[in-house]
């Protein structure tokens, strides 16, 4: 009779989806305040660097500022100075400057 007893579940026991319940919450606050919102952003980004177009100005992460010249297939060829013309990886690209007129 004592295997009964041992086969019996413990009534105290929460079940698996109220232990998991609490984890599946975080991981849902998680992915909403910081997945998502990095996704849009590269995808933001990913657009912009896409419409550069020759006469742009642009701010790479390393802060140079530099003029469009052209926009291939993986990088900018951009124009830093009068005959200075240097490859940029387009993930390199920061932001686009927006020109006051």
């Amino acid at each position: 009779m004592n295997f009964l007893y041992a086969a019996a579940p413990a009534a105290g026991q929460p079940s698996l989806v109220a232990s998991l319940l609490p984890l599946i919450i975080l991981f849902a606050i998680f992915y909403l305040l910081v997945i998502l919102p990095q996704q849009r952003q590269a995808k933001k980004h990913k657009a912009m660097v896409a419409e550069l177009k020759k006469g742009d100005k642009i701010v790479t992460t390393g802060g140079i500022i530099a003029e469009v010249a052209k926009n291939e297939e993986g990088f900018i060829k951009a124009k830093i100075a009068d005959g200075v013309e240097v490859k940029i990886d387009k993930a390199a690209v920061a932001r686009k400057l927006e020109v006051e007129k």
